[in-house]
Protein backbone atom coordinates (compact mmCIF):
# COMPACT_ATOMS: atom_id res chain seq x y z
CA UNK A 1 0.00 0.00 0.00
CA UNK A 2 2.89 2.38 0.67
CA UNK A 3 1.10 4.79 2.99
CA UNK A 4 4.27 5.93 4.78
CA UNK A 5 5.04 8.27 1.89
CA UNK A 6 1.55 9.75 2.09
CA UNK A 7 1.74 11.21 5.61
CA UNK A 8 0.62 14.62 4.35
CA UNK A 9 -2.51 13.28 2.66
CA UNK A 10 -5.67 14.13 4.58
CA UNK A 11 -7.42 11.38 6.49
CA UNK A 12 -11.20 11.41 6.32
CA UNK A 13 -13.06 9.93 9.28
CA UNK A 14 -16.63 8.80 8.62
CA UNK A 15 -19.29 6.20 9.35
CA UNK A 16 -18.88 2.91 7.47
CA UNK A 17 -21.21 2.06 4.59
CA UNK A 18 -22.19 -1.35 3.23
CA UNK A 19 -19.78 -0.93 0.29
CA UNK A 20 -16.90 -0.72 2.80
CA UNK A 21 -17.39 -4.22 4.24
CA UNK A 22 -14.95 -6.08 2.01
CA UNK A 23 -12.27 -3.40 2.29
CA UNK A 24 -12.60 -3.46 6.10
CA UNK A 25 -12.20 -7.25 6.04
CA UNK A 26 -8.95 -6.89 4.07
CA UNK A 27 -7.67 -4.16 6.42
CA UNK A 28 -8.25 -6.35 9.48
CA UNK A 29 -6.35 -9.22 7.80
CA UNK A 30 -3.30 -6.89 7.71
CA UNK A 31 -3.61 -5.91 11.38
CA UNK A 32 -2.16 -8.72 13.45
CA UNK A 33 -2.90 -9.82 16.20
CA UNK A 34 -6.57 -9.01 15.52
CA UNK A 35 -8.98 -11.88 15.08
CA UNK A 36 -10.39 -11.85 11.56
CA UNK A 37 -14.17 -12.11 11.53
CA UNK A 38 -16.22 -13.21 8.55
CA UNK A 39 -16.89 -10.79 5.72
CA UNK A 40 -20.56 -11.20 6.61
CA UNK A 41 -19.92 -9.77 10.10
CA UNK A 42 -18.22 -6.70 8.61
CA UNK A 43 -21.20 -6.17 6.30
CA UNK A 44 -23.48 -6.34 9.35
CA UNK A 45 -21.34 -3.81 11.19
CA UNK A 46 -21.54 -1.48 8.19
CA UNK A 47 -25.34 -1.69 8.20
CA UNK A 48 -26.54 -2.44 11.75
CA UNK A 49 -23.77 -0.74 13.77
CA UNK A 50 -22.74 2.06 11.40
CA UNK A 51 -23.90 4.78 13.82
CA UNK A 52 -21.43 3.64 16.47
CA UNK A 53 -18.61 2.41 14.22
CA UNK A 54 -16.09 4.41 12.22
CA UNK A 55 -13.56 4.18 9.47
CA UNK A 56 -10.70 6.34 8.26
CA UNK A 57 -9.75 6.79 4.62
CA UNK A 58 -6.70 8.26 2.98
CA UNK A 59 -6.30 8.46 -0.78
CA UNK A 60 -9.41 6.23 -1.19
CA UNK A 61 -7.79 3.49 0.96
CA UNK A 62 -9.27 2.41 4.30
CA UNK A 63 -6.47 2.97 6.82
CA UNK A 64 -8.45 2.65 10.04
CA UNK A 65 -11.60 1.07 11.37
CA UNK A 66 -13.39 0.63 14.68
CA UNK A 67 -16.47 -1.49 15.32
CA UNK A 68 -18.50 -0.52 18.35
CA UNK A 69 -22.05 -0.79 19.63
CA UNK A 70 -24.24 0.20 22.55
CA UNK A 71 -24.39 -2.81 24.86
CA UNK A 72 -28.04 -3.98 24.79
CA UNK A 73 -27.78 -5.06 28.46
CA UNK A 74 -26.18 -1.80 29.61
CA UNK A 75 -27.54 1.04 27.46
CA UNK A 76 -25.10 3.58 28.90
CA UNK A 77 -22.08 1.53 27.78
CA UNK A 78 -20.34 1.73 24.41
CA UNK A 79 -18.55 -1.54 23.68
CA UNK A 80 -15.58 -1.18 21.35
CA UNK A 81 -15.22 -4.51 19.60
CA UNK A 82 -12.33 -4.11 17.20
CA UNK A 83 -9.76 -1.39 16.48
CA UNK A 84 -7.70 -1.70 13.29
CA UNK A 85 -5.12 0.77 11.98
CA UNK A 86 -3.09 -0.07 8.88
CA UNK A 87 0.55 -0.78 9.87
CA UNK A 88 1.80 2.07 7.65
CA UNK A 89 -0.52 4.56 9.36
CA UNK A 90 0.24 3.72 12.99
CA UNK A 91 1.82 6.19 15.39
CA UNK A 92 -0.25 9.19 14.29
CA UNK A 93 -3.03 8.97 16.89
CA UNK A 94 -5.60 7.74 14.39
CA UNK A 95 -7.24 5.22 16.75
CA UNK A 96 -7.73 7.95 19.36
CA UNK A 97 -9.23 10.31 16.74
CA UNK A 98 -11.63 7.61 15.59
CA UNK A 99 -12.79 6.83 19.14
CA UNK A 100 -13.31 10.53 19.84
CA UNK A 101 -15.31 10.82 16.61
CA UNK A 102 -17.68 8.12 17.86
CA UNK A 103 -17.95 9.75 21.31
CA UNK A 104 -18.93 13.07 19.72
CA UNK A 105 -21.93 11.56 17.91
CA UNK A 106 -25.47 12.30 19.02
CA UNK A 107 -26.36 8.60 19.25
CA UNK A 108 -23.91 8.12 22.16
CA UNK A 109 -24.88 11.20 24.17
CA UNK A 110 -26.16 9.05 27.05
CA UNK A 111 -23.06 6.82 27.16
CA UNK A 112 -21.28 6.95 30.52
CA UNK A 113 -18.82 4.08 30.07
CA UNK A 114 -16.62 2.56 27.38
CA UNK A 115 -15.83 -1.13 27.54
CA UNK A 116 -13.54 -3.27 25.45
CA UNK A 117 -11.61 -6.50 25.76
CA UNK A 118 -7.85 -6.75 25.36
CA UNK A 119 -5.46 -9.65 25.71
CA UNK A 120 -2.76 -9.03 28.34
CA UNK A 121 -0.02 -9.29 25.70
CA UNK A 122 -1.54 -6.62 23.44
CA UNK A 123 0.39 -3.68 24.84
CA UNK A 124 -0.51 -1.31 22.00
CA UNK A 125 -4.25 -1.71 22.68
CA UNK A 126 -3.68 -1.48 26.42
CA UNK A 127 -1.77 1.79 25.90
CA UNK A 128 -4.47 3.14 23.57
CA UNK A 129 -7.22 2.68 26.13
CA UNK A 130 -5.11 4.03 28.99
CA UNK A 131 -4.52 7.12 26.82
CA UNK A 132 -8.27 7.41 26.12
CA UNK A 133 -9.04 7.25 29.87
CA UNK A 134 -6.40 9.90 30.53
CA UNK A 135 -7.70 12.17 27.77
CA UNK A 136 -11.23 11.83 29.10
CA UNK A 137 -9.93 12.46 32.63
CA UNK A 138 -11.59 9.37 34.01
CA UNK A 139 -10.84 5.94 35.45
CA UNK A 140 -9.94 2.67 33.78
CA UNK A 141 -10.61 -0.66 35.49
CA UNK A 142 -9.35 -4.07 34.36
CA UNK A 143 -11.01 -7.37 35.19
CA UNK A 144 -11.05 -10.91 33.89
CA UNK A 145 -13.78 -11.42 31.29
CA UNK A 146 -13.24 -14.21 28.75
CA UNK A 147 -10.85 -16.70 30.32
CA UNK A 148 -8.68 -18.74 27.95
CA UNK A 149 -10.64 -21.95 28.68
CA UNK A 150 -13.74 -20.38 27.09
CA UNK A 151 -11.92 -20.43 23.73
CA UNK A 152 -11.62 -24.23 23.78
CA UNK A 153 -8.47 -25.72 22.29
CA UNK A 154 -7.63 -22.64 20.20
CA UNK A 155 -4.88 -21.45 22.59
CA UNK A 156 -6.54 -18.02 22.60
CA UNK A 157 -5.22 -15.78 25.32
CA UNK A 158 -7.54 -14.49 28.04
CA UNK A 159 -9.48 -11.32 27.19
CA UNK A 160 -9.46 -8.73 29.96
CA UNK A 161 -12.41 -6.35 30.23
CA UNK A 162 -11.38 -2.69 30.32
CA UNK A 163 -14.03 -0.32 31.66
CA UNK A 164 -13.44 3.40 31.17
CA UNK A 165 -15.59 5.94 32.95
CA UNK A 166 -17.70 7.50 34.09
CA UNK A 167 -17.63 9.86 31.12
CA UNK A 168 -18.61 13.46 31.63
CA UNK A 169 -19.67 15.61 28.72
Amino acid sequence: MGLKNDENRPIIIRKPQIEDGERIYHLVKQCKPLDINSLYSYLLICTHFDQTSVLAESNNEIVGYISAYINPHHRKTLFIWQVAVHPDTRGRGLATKMIMDILNRECVESVKFIETTVTPSNQSSMSLFQKIASQLDTNIQKSSFFTSDLFGKSNHEEELLLRIGPLTK
